[in-house]
């Protein structure tokens, strides 16, 4: 066997280890990216996950050169280029020698920094059957082009990083399945159980107050009824929020039932087309059952506005009242509860503001990038 094949072979088992062993997903990607790049002694490289609808992001990177890395690696996060053009309207099958890097063309023309002598790269899809998900990107400085056997060994370690990202992709949505199915458990636990319990703690107390005719008591069994029917309320609240019926309709949907089971008008106005990955329509959701409940509870009026606005590269979400509103610095958030949404959204890159003041309302204001969106 030659020692070419030796190696060859030695890079694939190396890299099968510790694809094999990953469950995060972009720490596997740029801990798969470094060892490529070592064992085939070339200089850097990097990966782009692909959506179904074309939008990129750069999720793992090694050794760029600083003229790709300025502004937090601008270059590599906007725009188009050819193996980006090829790989979206399926001429890019295989692993292939690009002579023309658009990003490598721009930095030296703009002058952007020192590209290190790399002007040419090789690309490789990453797919797994017939599932794509990204494109895998080597390079080394006066290296113009990548032999045939370089190229196969590419494309060899491409298929493996595939199968990889389906498999954690797979286990991913089983993990979200059993977390859903255990949130509906739990909620027909409550519902079966202390929902029905507080339920007749109301009507007892209902009853044994018009059997009394001692006042003090009748004021204690009404005060008790009160209570049993407040949290009767905050039960169906949480209930509600461990299963958010209604979210398979839309995010739309929901928090204009939400608003409803607590007493709210909701208006709701939508611009642009509601379609919309599950994560950021969970992350939605969450924040305006928050943004409802202290409506509900703080805002003293019984109407609350909502807009989605849904663009190429982001959705945009406000729940207004013209409620009392409160005093807001825009620093420190005033509350563990509005601390938790900002928290939320930040999670999904996205950004979180609230604009608010004594007696002219508040402003809950939500902005989530789109997935192909949010490296740029």
């Amino acid at each position: 066997m030659s020692k070419r094949r030796i190696q060859k072979l030695q890079t694939l088992k190396t890299i099968a280890e510790t694809l094999n062993e990953a469950n995060d997903l972009e720490e596997m990607l740029h801990a798969v990216l470094k060892q490529l790049i070592h064992v085939t002694e070339l200089e850097c490289g990097w990966i782009f996950l692909i959506d179904e609808k074309g939008g990129y992001s750069l999720v793992a990177d090694y050794e760029l050169p600083p003229a790709l890395t300025w502004g937090n690696k601008q270059p590599m996060c906007e725009g188009d280029c050819w193996c980006l053009d090829r790989y979206n309207d399926g001429r890019l099958q295989r692993a292939a020698n690009i002579i023309e890097c658009k990003r490598l063309e721009e930095a030296i023309e703009e002058k952007w920094g020192d590209t290190k002598g790399i002007t040419h790269h090789a690309t490789v899809p990453l797919r797994a059957g017939d599932e794509k998900f990204g494109l895998l990107n080597v390079a080394s400085p006066n290296k113009t082009h990548f032999t045939n056997e370089e190229l196969a060994l590419l494309e060899a370690v491409a298929f493996q990083i595939g199968t990889a990202i389906k498999r954690i992709k797979l286990v991913e949505n089983e993990q979200k399945h059993a977390l859903l199915a255990e949130r509906n458990r739990l909620a027909r636990d409550l519902h079966d159980s202390v929902n029905q319990l507080l339920f007749s703690l109301m009507l007892t107390a209902r009853g044994a107050k018009e059997m009394t005719t001692d006042e003090r008591m009748g004021e204690t069994l009404d005060y008790i009824q009160q209570l049993a029917q407040e949290a009767l309320q905050e039960m169906r609240s949480l209930i509600w929020q461990l299963r958010p019926q209604g979210l398979e309709n839309g995010v739309a949907s929901a928090l204009m039932n939400y608003g409803k089971m607590l007493g709210l008008h909701v208006e709701m106005d939508i611009q642009g087309v509601i379609d919309l990955p599950n994560d950021i329509e969970e992350c939605l959701w969450r924040v305006g059952q928050e943004a409802l409940n202290n409506c509900k509870k703080h805002a003293g009026v019984a109407t609350v506005s909502i807009l989605i606005i849904v663009k190429s590269k982001q959705v945009q979400m406000e729940i207004i009242d013209k409620g009392c509103g409160f005093n807001y610095s825009g620093e420190e958030m005033p509350s563990l509860g509005l601390k938790s949404m900002k928290e939320r959204v930040e999670a999904m890159n996205g950004t979180f503001h609230i604009k608010s003041a004594i007696g002219k309302g508040t402003t809950v204001q939500t902005i989530i990038p789109l997935k192909g969106a949010r490296a740029k």
